[in-house]
């Protein structure tokens, strides 16, 4: 495995807030000393009240882009059969761009998924299909952003990494050791070792060492209440080096954080 620093991540999620709310969480989040600020890409909230505040989570990250000077952000994750991939392609280099700020190197990470929430769906007039459907969508997508990347003028500041989100072992994984810089996941540590090793028979056909991908999982906020150490220090022993922890509005608690950014920092 390639040696890579321990980055602690939080998803704001763009609902039951303002977005003073949000910049304000962002800005705090950046404050604390965590690597990535990432949101998500739904229309409607997940939690709470379904029909309460929620915002568009690309435009929010251009904000936040030009808001902050230090940590990456992006989308967890984009769904790819709302936007034509070339455009997205453009979106994110844009938003690279802003991002960028006076260092010319950008902050922007393009997560990318298949969706899978109906109602986002329906109500904004895309077809559901299946999930092996939705998954094909993104198979199409992701060639089309980096063929994209290379015809943009300006080009992209940098190699924009590539998130792929999901666990599916016949076609997501494929795609993540086709595609991805990172890959995140929500799996258990009891099930990981078998998913990294699907991971890494992907990667040998595609001619890829596995060592390339950076390994995320997502990680509980209930459960840093007491840090679970001992679940992050597993996950840490099987090849997971980032850790993206979930906090809702319209407070945006970042106590919890404060624990896995101490539990980084020992480690260093």
């Amino acid at each position: 495995m390639t040696e890579r620093p321990i980055r602690v991540g939080v998803q704001l999620a763009p609902q039951h807030a303002t977005f003073a709310q949000l910049r304000d969480a962002t800005l705090r989040a950046e404050y604390l000393g965590v690597d990535l600020v990432v949101g998500w890409d739904h229309f409607f909230p997940l939690t709470g009240d379904p029909d309460g505040p929620h915002f568009e989570g690309w435009m929010l990250l251009a904000a936040l882009a030009e808001a902050t000077t230090r940590v990456e952000l992006g989308p967890l994750v984009s769904s790819a059969p709302f936007r034509n991939p070339d455009l997205v392609a453009d979106m994110a280099r844009t938003i690279d761009h802003v991002s960028a700020g006076s260092s010319g190197r950008g902050r922007f990470v393009l997560g990318l998924g298949s969706g899978w929430f109906e109602r986002d769906f329906t109500e904004y007039g895309f077809e559901f299909g299946t999930a092996g459907s939705r998954l094909d969508v993104l198979a199409e997508a992701l060639p089309r952003i980096r063929s994209r990347w290379d015809a943009l003028t300006p080009a992209p500041t940098r190699s924009i990494p590539i998130l792929i989100g999901g666990s599916g072992e016949r076609k997501t994984l494929r795609l993540v050791a086709q595609y991805a810089d990172i890959w995140h996941t929500f799996v258990p540590p009891a099930e990981l070792p078998h998913k990294l090793d699907v991971l890494r028979a992907w990667c040998e056909e595609a001619g890829r060492d596995v060592g390339e991908i950076e390994i995320s999982s997502g990680t509980s906020v209930r459960s840093l209440g007491s840090l679970d150490r001992g679940v992050l220090d597993e996950q840490l022993a099987l090849g997971v080096t980032t850790f993206i922890a979930a906090v809702d509005g319209p407070d945006y608690d970042l106590g919890p954080i404060a624990g896995l950014l101490e539990w980084r920092d020992r480690l260093e």
